[in-house]
């Protein structure tokens, strides 16, 4: 299970991402407020466009959706939902459901997994943890880990994977590919 960033990334992608070399920072299971930071700011500031160096976008909502999730790693939780409520995808639903399950909305997160219904990265987060993946199970994984009755870092990282190889399919949807 890798925490890096596997996708041919764009510079300003890569840019925004590299916290820590090539490793990806791990976001916290319910954030209480957004990590204000330089690279935050920068994200606040670009348009989709410049979000993918000008590189042309053949989807705009997996576009969309990848601006959501950066948001997201960032736990800019009310920038993420702002963008993601308006993508009316499986992937934009997607996202909203991790936006709510984060800020611990555990009924409305699983309202929005019941919208996406099956993605095609199940079958990737269950490829790379070798376990079954159930949306739902996690939301209340996630629930017991952030009340203390559960394992707080093994859902930290599986949230990271679910995050990372939907950003990954959204990114590789976005540019066409």
């Amino acid at each position: 299970m890798s925490n890096a960033i596997a996708l041919d990334a764009t510079t300003r992608v890569r840019t925004l991402l590299a916290l820590d070399g090539d490793r990806l920072r791990q976001m916290p299971l319910a954030p209480s407020s957004a990590l204000e930071c330089p690279r935050l700011q920068t994200l606040r500031r670009l348009s989709i466009a410049d979000l993918f160096d000008g590189n042309p976008i053949h989807s705009v909502d997996d576009a969309r959706c990848v601006q959501s999730g950066l948001y997201l790693y960032f736990s800019a939780l009310d920038e993420s939902h702002t963008v993601s409520q308006a993508i009316h995808t499986r992937s934009g639903s997607y996202l909203h459901g991790i936006m709510h399950r984060q800020e611990r909305d555990w009924g409305n997160a699983k309202y929005w997994f019941r919208r996406v219904g099956f993605h095609p990265v199940f079958t990737e987060i269950e490829r790379e943890t070798g376990e079954p993946w159930d949306a739902f199970a996690f939301v209340d994984r996630c629930a017991a880990a952030s009340k203390g009755r559960g394992d707080e870092p093994a859902a930290r990282r599986w949230q990271m994977i679910e995050w990372r190889l939907l950003i990954e399919h959204c990114y590789r949807k976005a540019l066409g590919r």
